[in-house]
């Protein structure tokens, strides 16, 4: 990265703001890891599975 950029991401507090979220977890069983937070569902993909056809998700394939 040029010096410039680094100047801009400072600035800004563009990584920063990413660092400082507050941590996500699952809706139903807590977990923190492999996290569907598109649409701000929230669940993790094992959770997802479960109640995604209740959700009105469908599968295509």
């Amino acid at each position: 990265m040029s010096e410039t950029e680094t100047e801009t991401e400072q600035e800004t507090g563009e990584h920063a703001a990413k660092r400082t979220t507050q941590q996500v977890e699952c809706r139903r069983c807590g977990r923190k890891q492999g996290l569907v937070g598109k649409y701000d569902i929230n669940l993790c993909r094992q959770c997802f599975r479960e109640v995604a056809r209740d959700m009105g998700f469908r599968k295509y394939s």
